[in-house]
């Protein structure tokens, strides 16, 4: 076996891991484990990596099921190619495949042999490094720079410290498209060099095909795992292949005004954007990260429908709601969470809203009557304000060069004055009020609690039974 070269660190397992009791179970059955794909990559990087991936050679499924369903394991899914999962152990174990059949080989013997003729139809040479968690550990003066019991026949440690992405096996790396796509983020996670073969095989592929499922979790993963996820997306222009993303590259070649984006056009101002977008989400939840990361890629997809230049000037009026649509559709077409394409379709529609209620000096009431719309996305004040952030740092304008926005601050503040900025103000008056005062059920108690929420977003009123005395006067009228 190779060892892993200077630089890149050794391989731990968690505590109270179940690979090595598992390991041991195997072989005394006649198999054995190896540890396979992100996990051994990242703990080579010395990143942290959460999910194990193992691969059990010289088992039949039948022999590997009556192994893992004791110690918690779930049923094997999948028909032909069998996974068992634990999902507290965060754990997938599978049998080795080759191209579009299980491995079946006898290992005991030759386990690195067996491991190279699966490992074959791996992706990458970096992600075709396994492990045998059953080697024994070096002494502590070779920790540091390597993990006794690696398995490297397609020399991907060497790649990994160069940072080097190159495919494993030209002839089966096209066998899935989607890796088109991994090569784009793994070259912005790792700050890698793509080899120009494999830049070649990535412009050959026809992604048209993919399903829209797997499109999305790859593009979620570009957007939400990534620092800066653009450099993502510049490999897939450089490979010819943006298009499977198609409305963020019709923003190629979009002109913008130049006095509020010297940057260039409207697809570099959405890579910016999405950089900028990264680095204010890095505190935030996974789902609230979502949500902003894919707004603000979203946020000016409308520009290329809207954009024209009148007078000398480039504008693009109402792109905002047109943006909207677009994400919407786009997402929807994704089949992204319904409620987290609502969420990001409202922040898309008034991602302008903060810059222009400052320099519109709007009142208290414009700021309830947005945080009215915003609810309905399921999102507040807040998070419009960090869209708009990273709007406005995502521009090469000297005013933004100071990393503060300054408008957010201030829109922050009315929206607290209107007592909004986390979310809306519950209703004051209820339907049992307006009853209780002779409103029969029906559609004229539906408009009067209505006109009731209208009068408590522009007067700030609490008092129900002034805001329903108000309002039936007007009814009289």
């Amino acid at each position: 076996m190779n060892r892993s070269g200077p630089g890149l660190s050794a391989l731990r397992l968690p505590e109270r891991s179940l690979v090595p009791g598992l390991a041991h179970t195997v072989e005394r059955a006649g198999g054995r484990v190896v540890v396979v794909g992100g996990w051994v990559r990242d703990r080579l990087c010395g990143d942290p990596s959460h999910d194990l991936d193992l691969e059990i050679f010289g088992l039949s499924p039948k022999a590997i099921s009556d192994i893992l369903l004791p110690i918690g394991f779930s049923k094997p899914v999948g028909r032909h190619f069998p996974v068992w999962r634990n999902t507290r152990e965060a754990m997938d174990v599978s049998v080795p495949r080759a191209g579009g059949e299980l491995f079946s080989a006898d290992v005991v013997d030759s386990l690195e042999a067996a491991f190279r003729e699966a490992s074959r139809h791996r992706d990458m040479t970096i992600n075709a490094i396994g492990w045998d968690p059953l080697a024994p550990l070096q002494s502590d003066s070779q920790a540091t720079s390597g993990a006794q019991g690696l398995i490297d026949p397609w020399h991907g440690r060497a790649d990994l410290e160069a940072r080097l992405l190159r495919a494993v096996d030209l002839g089966t790396f096209g066998s899935d498209p989607l890796r088109v796509l991994r090569v784009a983020r793994l070259r912005a996670r790792l700050d890698a060099r793509v080899d120009r073969t494999l830049i070649e095989l990535c412009r050959q592929l026809d992604l048209d095909a993919l399903p829209p499922e797997r499109i999305a979790t790859e593009l979620r993963r570009i957007l939400c795992e990534l620092r800066h996820p653009s450099s993502a997306f510049e490999f897939l222009e450089e490979a010819d292949q943006l298009d499977v993303f198609e409305p963020v590259a019709a923003l190629k070649g979009v002109p913008q005004d130049p006095r509020w984006h010297p940057e260039g056009d409207v697809f570099v101002h959405t890579m910016q954007v999405v950089d900028c977008a990264s680095e204010i989400a890095r505190s935030l939840s996974a789902e609230d990260r979502e949500i902003l990361l894919f707004a603000a890629l979203c946020h000016d997809l409308g520009k290329p429908g809207t954009t024209s230049t009148e007078a000398g000037r480039i504008r693009s009026i109402g792109h905002e709601a047109k943006s909207a649509e677009m994400a919407r559709e786009w997402l929807e077409r994704l089949r992204l969470q319904g409620r987290h394409v609502r969420a990001i379709e409202v922040l898309v529609a008034h991602h302008l809203a903060p810059a222009q209620f400052v320099s519109q000096g709007a009142g208290l009431s414009a700021y309830r009557r947005l945080a009215r719309k915003l609810a309905a996305g399921g999102v507040t004040a807040v998070a419009l304000e960090r869209l708009a952030r990273a709007d406005q740092m995502g521009r090469s304008t000297p005013q933004v060069r100071v990393d503060r926005f300054e408008a957010g601050e201030t829109f922050l503040e009315a929206a607290k004055a209107a007592n909004v900025c986390e979310g809306v103000r519950p209703d004051v008056v209820s339907a049992s009020d307006l009853i209780a005062r002779g409103v029969d059920p029906g559609p004229l108690l539906g408009r009067l609690l209505a006109r009731c929420r209208d009068i408590q977003d522009e007067t700030g009123l609490e008092d129900a039974e002034q805001l329903v005395e108000r309002v039936l006067e007007e009814s009289r009228r």
